[in-house]
């Protein structure tokens, strides 16, 4: 396995793969890898013939009260298990390789990135589109990996990559749980056990209104309703969102029926999560 710091590297590894007629398969991640992330990696090996993973955890994404400086690094224990997931090469650039003194030019996408955890997080979206823009600039993939559990970040991305004409596709793996149910995400090591206990509240809230929807609920009111109801059962959760909404413009709905996305997102501790659940058309 090579691992890749200099962007020039990079894009002289992607010309020479592309040249010998190698799809490549691009995961993208802030590292601290999981087997959610590792699960993407998998799935990258049967769309490409050459799977480039990255790690870079991407200050730009962060706001000034956030966990940038906390946030784990763990770039050798992550790099062994790629290596044994028979990943090719590893780009792992500093912030100053992707962020050069002067830099001032941003991808930002308008009416998308202000809702849900843009909403909250204010730039975020900002960081995390224009990071992306650059990755897929740098690595030229064919096909791009993303988790589900990321909803409204693949909604953002995917605009970019309809509104920028980019020539990859971008495809979303199901998110990946735990055995009762809490989904893998990095910032679950700062989880106290009890804290983690609490935060299974989400995924029974998820369930409990998928549930309802499957009986024939289609009321985005109702549906909600019972989701508060579960959430309020956990004191310890600290509600930032709950929200139904379509999941390509993440805009409000009233109406299920036609498909849906229900997100949440909530802190437990400092801990902040998110979860959602796709509710199918009917």
């Amino acid at each position: 396995m090579r691992i890749i710091r200099d962007i020039r590297d990079m894009q002289s590894a992607s010309r020479a793969a592309k040249a010998q007629g190698s799809t490549i398969c691009f995961v993208p991640t802030m590292g601290a890898l999981h087997e959610g992330h590792l699960s993407l990696v998998r799935y990258a090996r049967t769309q490409g013939t050459l799977v480039v993973v990255s790690i870079f955890v991407n200050p730009l994404q962060f706001g000034p009260t956030e966990d940038f400086n906390q946030y784990p690094r763990t770039l050798e224990a992550d790099c062994a298990k790629l290596e044994a997931e028979g990943v090719e090469i590893v780009f792992a650039p500093s912030p100053a390789q992707m962020y050069p003194e002067g830099a001032k030019t941003v991808v930002y996408v308008e009416g998308l990135s202000e809702k849900l955890d843009g909403l909250s997080r204010p730039g975020h979206f900002k960081g995390v589109s224009t990071v992306v823009a650059k990755l897929f600039n740098i690595v030229k993939p064919d096909y791009a990996i993303f988790g589900q559990k990321d909803a409204a970040q693949v909604a953002v991305l995917r605009r970019m990559v309809r509104d920028l004409n980019m020539d990859l596709e971008l495809i979303v793996s199901p998110t990946v749980r735990e055995a009762d149910g809490l989904a893998l995400s990095s910032r679950n090591v700062y989880l106290t056990p009890e804290q983690r206990c609490q935060a299974l509240v989400l995924h029974r809230a998820l369930l409990k209104v998928e549930a309802e929807a499957k009986s024939g609920e289609t009321s985005a009111e109702k549906l909600r309703s019972i989701a508060l109801s579960v959430l309020a059962s956990e004191p310890a959760a600290k509600l930032d969102y709950l929200e139904i909404v379509n999941p390509d413009t993440l805009e409000p709905v009233e109406d299920t029926s036609k498909g849906a996305l229900v997100a949440v997102a909530a802190a437990f501790g400092a801990t902040r999560l998110i979860d959602n659940v796709l509710l199918p058309k009917l």
